[in-house]
């Protein structure tokens, strides 16, 4: 079992939570391996060009796994039986191999835990212009000019200076060698690693801890409010109609209780960061194997008290939380 972990492909490692260490699993006669991988402007600026071709941080992963299937057997593993499980944006990372043709023939099952990558039907989350710019706007930051060679500036600059950044390079880009073409058509015209088994699922309450680790702290007391922060959405998933949306959640909803208004936007949140991006990732996979392959989906509803307290999550308020699984 390979294991990728999360961290919304900007922080976290294979070292800072003791359930990554892999001891329970290995206990139950199983072969774990956990990777760690370039993080945030180092593992996703995109330059379009050879030495910058982004998304590299999954070319970390993708070598590890090429590791494993030439080396397993010396550690008693079987190379043809190989599981990638990630949870968050490991799961994203898993979903990113299945769609990579450069993964193709590495594992042979998948698991998905909270996470994959699917988003505006009609375009990427990040096209490569659009990459680019970012790049070049983080490059100015930092005082490198778009005049000179900016990337050949940037490599110079100290990595603790490039961590400093209030806003980290950390999505995706499409149309790369990575990742040649985005989900929906991949999904549509069967452009990736359907020659799987693939487990995915979600937690009961994905959003509340959601809304507090990607937006901090936010201030929803009126439908004014819950408006601007659906907006907030529009920069991965493009196009969202903030009028439909705040109709749709805020149906029946007691709009004058700032709880109330609060609870209706984490259930937006984790809607729009993971619970359709899994789902529908998991059943067009599902269509698409038919009866070749086991597509299965799990709801989790356990919150136990160790995971309470390592993440902040209190289940009366919260419910179960995103991770729990």
């Amino acid at each position: 079992m390979f294991w990728i972990h999360g961290g919304g492909l900007v922080n976290g490692s294979i070292f800072n939570m003791p359930p990554y260490n892999g001891l329970d699993l290995a206990a139950y006669d199983v072969v774990v391996v956990s990777t760690n991988y370039r993080l945030g402007p180092f593992g996703f600026l995109y330059g379009d060009r050879e030495d910058a071709p982004g998304n590299v941080g999954f070319y970390d992963q993708l070598l590890a796994l090429k590791w494993v299937r030439e080396n397993i057997h010396q550690f008693g593993g079987d190379r043809d039986r190989i599981t990638i499980f990630g949870e968050s944006a490991g799961s994203i990372s898993v979903s990113s191999q299945i769609l990579s043709p450069l993964s193709k023939g590495l594992y042979k099952r998948a698991i998905m835990e909270s996470g994959a990558h699917l988003y505006n039907k009609d375009r990427d989350s990040l096209n490569k212009t659009e990459a680019v710019s970012e790049a070049k706007q983080m490059a100015k930051q930092l005082n490198c000019s778009e005049t000179e060679d900016w990337l050949q500036c940037l490599r110079k600059v100290d990595a603790k200076d490039i961590l400093k950044l209030e806003k980290s390079i950390s999505t995706p880009v499409f149309g790369t060698e990575f990742l040649p073409v985005y989900t929906h058509k991949a999904l549509d015209d069967h452009l990736l690693n359907y020659d799987i088994d693939l487990m995915s699922g979600l937690t009961r309450n994905e959003g509340p801890i959601l809304v507090d680790l990607v937006l901090k702290q936010i201030n929803l007391q009126t439908v004014d409010d819950f408006k601007k922060y659906v907006k907030v959405g529009d920069e991965l998933y493009h196009g969202l109609d903030v009028q439909k949306v705040s109709d749709f959640y805020l149906n029946g909803v007691n709009t004058s209780s700032p709880a109330a208004i609060r609870r209706a936007y984490t259930d937006f949140f984790g809607d729009l960061m993971m619970n359709c991006p899994t789902y529908l990732f998991a059943k067009h996979l599902a269509q698409i194997v038919k009866n070749k392959h086991n597509v299965y989906f799990y709801e989790w509803t356990y919150q136990s008290q160790y995971f309470s307290k390592l993440m902040g999550c209190d289940e009366a308020t919260m419910g179960i939380c995103h991770g729990a699984d």
